[in-house]
């Protein structure tokens, strides 16, 4: 079963839940990595706090699992003010958006994730709403329509997006910050592993918390999963001290190798390479072959494999890289027709 896919259990989402909040940074100073965009969302809270005002709002984007949503929390709670947080896709119609803005106490802090799949129509709504503190209502229709404007409590809107560019740029440019998440370096993942290992109160060997770092991809949420998992394993076996050995066989179990990747990324090179010879192939033609929705593609699998230099995109579309072509084996199709061609016709042969 794929990792990615949650229990239909309703005690074991909630277990899932429980275990996520555990686990989240419960301020600052418990915030490991993404140094940059920590330092101006403390300067801006502080500004906030300075100024009894509420904050400004903020654009945050990069791949999933970074600690977008984490750091929305600890904005929340170093304000001192309610969170309310809600995803771009569940806001269908203008009056969701409008009852959720007018329902807002001041200075609260709303949290859109996936703020890039809002339909444009609903978007239009925030436009007053972010510069002005104002909702635009129409009134009627036709000749008769007429606009009411309702005002609302000052508010800060924390827009979270794995694909910024999707973003219109009437709303993008209402955002006063926008902070880029990057990728975590292993020393960070260790620090963090070590850190909710005692929240969940496991003891590791050094080295097996290297194993771990190693195998999440750059991500925390990824971190955290094989942690949980780790932890399992290790309540199970009844084993005291995690050690290499018992992560090495979780992460078996998980179906995760010592690169972090999973099935679907090692499905997707293998597509790429026995389907296209290698590539490229446009991004369409690779998910109808994997049977796999574009932008899961796009956002959860696509970025590590481009990070790490598996894979390349160029006009035509995707293809495989020499990096993956020595580390897995994969010949170049190509190259090897030319070879054989050049061999069958060299006269010195004939």
């Amino acid at each position: 079963m794929d990792d990615r896919v949650m229990s239909g259990n309703p005690s074991s989402q909630e277990d899932n839940q429980r275990s996520e909040v555990l686990l989240r940074p419960q301020g600052f100073s418990e915030y490991i990595g993404q140094k940059r965009v920590v330092e101006n969302i403390g300067l801006m809270v502080e500004s906030a706090k300075i100024r009894n005002q509420a904050m400004d709002h903020a654009l945050l984007s990069g791949p999933p699992g970074l600690g977008k949503t984490s750091l929305a929390m600890i904005i929340s709670k170093a304000l001192s003010t309610h969170l309310h947080v809600v995803s771009g896709p569940a806001l269908e119609k203008k009056g969701d958006l409008a009852s959720l803005l007018t329902n807002l106490n001041p200075h609260d802090v709303l949290f859109i994730d996936e703020i890039h799949r809002i339909n444009i129509s609903i978007e239009e709504i925030l436009y007053s709403a972010m510069e002005d503190f104002k909702l635009d209502i129409v009134l009627g229709e036709g000749p008769a329509a007429r606009t009411m404007q309702i005002d609302i409590n000052p508010f800060t809107l924390i827009g979270a997006t794995t694909r910024s560019g999707l973003l219109s740029n009437p709303l993008r440019d209402r955002f006063i910050a926008h902070l880029h998440f990057e990728f975590y370096q292993p020393d960070e993942l260790q620090r963090i592993i070590s850190n909710n290992a005692k929240k969940l109160g496991i003891q590791f060997q050094k080295e097996a918390k290297i194993v771990i770092s190693e195998c999440s991809r750059g991500t925390p949420r990824i971190a955290n999963r094989i942690l949980r998992r780790v932890r399992d394993f290790a309540l199970v076996k009844d084993v005291s001290i995690v050690s290499t050995d018992i992560v090495e066989k979780a992460l078996r179990l998980m179906d995760i190798d010592h690169l972090g990747l999973d099935q679907m990324d090692r499905r997707i090179l293998n597509v790429i390479y026995e389907y296209y010879n290698g590539g490229p192939v446009g991004i369409d033609a690779l998910c109808a072959t994997l049977s796999e929705d574009r932008s899961t593609i796009e956002d959860v699998y696509e970025p590590y494999l481009l990070k790490e230099g598996y894979i390349i995109r160029t006009p035509r579309g995707r293809e495989l890289s020499e990096k993956s072509r020595k580390l897995f084996g994969f010949k170049n199709e190509q190259t090897s027709k030319q070879a054989h061609l050049n061999i069958s016709t060299d006269p010195a042969l004939s």
